[in-house]
């Protein structure tokens, strides 16, 4: 039978290919001395950066040379000089990304064994963070659950969806479908200079002013629940989800749109039935990185919250906040130590490995979209 080559495989391998190739002809065509400048950036980048993770006070030495080498090769052979360091800080930059991921995972380890449990006889490392709902650093049984924060994370994370995503988009299609260019020109600035405000001042003003607010009308004991968090935090990435979802509609070919129109259509059915599925792509990245800033916000769920990790009871009670993954890592970081520091990270992979699959579906959503509008897969 014969072997079925996956199409993106030779992508690939053609790339690779390609790559190599542009290598070579790079080194064929460069002089002498510029590889030569060019060897002693790459040698003494290499050994700053070997020096620094050896915590070596000897490591300015190599970076002094890279900076005095960039230098006269900048001087002298300028092109040259900028296609390598931008290979290199790419490369710098894939590697330090790395370089944290194993960081995080390695410093979890230690509470991820502490929290093993056994299951029909078969120890799984970690297991017990993730099916009893007990966070205790200081009495015995000391306990270290996920539970509560993940609880909290998807709370905060869900309202402040609903809040950001159908908004978000409403606003991004007036902007681009609807308003006349005097209002574009003045509200999409704007909206691009909320996303700059701090969050420390969304919760702030959530703390002072929206707390006391729903203190006083739902008459909950003390300040702090989900739903004007995750209010806040939606109104955070409001400005985030306009913004790239605006870009993305207003790519679209005005000539789908006019085609459409002289069609018959009406102005609401292009926009629903033409532009929206057309930009469907950049939309759901805009939205997904909503969700990115809501699930990684730290200070507004931090000053919000009450700081007590466990469950609301009942589980759906939104009138009552407690903690999310990143305003424990924020509370606790500073007075951590031991087993609870490695609970920490445990929190910082589950928000690392999140992040990383709401990636991956950005992707998946943008390849499908490619697939079904006819383009390169």
């Amino acid at each position: 039978m014969a072997q079925v080559t996956d199409p993106r495989d030779g992508r690939i391998r053609s790339a690779v290919d390609e790559q190599v190739r542009r290598t070579r002809r790079f080194v064929d065509e460069t002089e002498p001395a510029a590889l030569a400048v060019i060897a002693v950036m790459a040698l003494s980048l290499l050994g700053a950066l070997v020096g620094f993770l050896a915590v070596s006070n000897w490591t300015i030495v190599p970076f002094a040379a890279f900076l005095a080498s960039s230098a006269v090769g900048w001087v002298r052979y300028q092109e040259e000089t900028a296609y390598v360091i931008a290979l290199m800080m790419t490369v710098s930059t894939i590697l330090i990304l790395g370089l944290i991921i194993v960081f995080i995972f390695r410093e979890s380890i230690p509470v991820i064994r502490y929290e093993s449990a056994t299951v029909y006889g078969i120890t799984v490392p970690g297991l017990r963070m993730f099916i009893q709902p007990n966070w205790d650093a200081v009495s015995p049984p000391i306990r270290y659950s996920m539970v509560p924060m993940i609880h909290g994370t998807v709370m905060v994370t869900l309202i402040a969806s609903a809040v950001a995503a159908p908004l978000g988009v409403s606003a991004a299609l007036f902007l681009s479908e609807i308003a006349p260019a005097t209002v574009r020109e003045v509200v999409k600035p704007g909206v691009e200079i909320l996303a700059g405000i701090p969050s420390i001042v969304y919760g702030f003003i959530g703390f002072t002013v929206l707390g006391p607010w729903a203190s006083d009308q739902f008459q909950t004991t003390g300040q702090g629940s989900y739903l004007f968090v995750g209010i806040v935090v939606g109104l955070m990435a409001l400005p985030t989800v306009v913004s790239v979802a605006e870009d993305a509609l207003s790519s679209v070919p005005e000539s789908m749109k006019s085609g459409s129109l002289a069609m018959g259509t009406t102005d609401w059915q292009t926009m629903t039935s033409i532009t929206l599925p057309a930009a469907f792509s950049g939309v759901s990245a805009a939205v997904l990185l909503g969700v990115g800033r809501a699930i990684g916000e730290t200070m507004a769920a931090t000053v919000m919250l009450r700081g007590v990790p466990r469950l609301t009871e009942p589980l759906v009670n939104v009138f009552y906040g407690q903690e999310t993954l990143t305003s424990i890592i924020a509370r606790n970081y500073g007075e951590a130590d031991g087993l609870q520091m490695d609970a920490l990270f445990v929190a910082g992979v589950i928000l690392f490995v999140t992040v990383l699959v709401i990636s991956i579906g950005a992707q998946y959503i943008e390849w499908r979209m490619h697939k079904r509008l006819g383009g390169e897969i």
